[in-house]
């Protein structure tokens, strides 16, 4: 079992806005631009494999948000014209320290992983889960959204994957996306995303009733 003192303190860091990573939960990507190739190739030759996903802080400034999610790269191939679709798997959150000046084209960081002791441990429960209301407000959301999904896999789903799946996946701003990676647990979590939803739901109302 992996532990925080197995984990790097310096690590190369991605940030792509929207592109939400979480402990345990699965993000593929396409790697195509030179400096994350660069970025790529010396994550493959390090013991941890470890990129850390981070969002572009908004407004004026730029800069990294406080907080990302580490994930190990565990797939990848390469297509004819030197691309790379990966895998990768959060392993933990993490605390930006610093960012790493130097020669590389792209960002290492320094972090702490302190806090985020249930990242390593095992999979999350969420014993309150009223899955049946959840389900029909999803449903209400997508559609509103005009969005479609595969509910036999979502009902088959365990409640940490079922979560975790829809807060990545679920077209919501830079903001929410990190709300949920900082959501201390899979409860608050859950509680986070169902008010996303119901938001997004009431705010919808509200323009249709000013479209009429």
């Amino acid at each position: 079992m992996i532990t925080q003192t197995d984990l790097p303190d310096r690590i190369p860091v991605f940030p792509l806005p929207g592109a939400l990573l979480l402990p345990r939960a699965r993000l593929p990507l396409h790697i195509f631009e030179p400096r994350y190739l660069a970025m790529l190739d010396d994550t493959l030759k390090t013991s941890h494999r470890l990129i850390g996903m981070i969002q572009p802080q908004e407004g004026e400034g730029g800069g990294l948000a406080a907080i990302g999610c580490a994930g190990r790269v565990t797939g990848f191939s390469e297509t004819e014209d030197g691309r790379y679709m990966i895998t990768l798997t959060g392993i933990s959150r993490f605390r930006l320290r610093s960012q790493i000046e130097g020669f590389t084209p792209y960002i290492r960081a320094d972090v702490e992983w302190n806090g985020f002791d249930r990242d390593l441990g095992s999979q999350e429960k969420d014993t309150n889960f009223r899955r049946e209301a959840f389900m029909e407000l999803l449903a209400r959301f997508l559609e509103m959204r005009g969005l479609s999904t595969d509910w036999e896999n979502l009902r088959e789903a365990d409640d940490e994957l079922l979560i975790n799946s829809l807060g990545m996946l679920l077209p919501f701003d830079v903001g929410d996306k990190q709300a949920l990676l900082e959501a201390p647990s899979l409860v608050d979590r859950r509680e986070t995303l169902t008010a996303l939803m119901e938001i997004a739901l009431h705010s919808g109302e509200e323009g249709s009733e000013v479209m009429q």
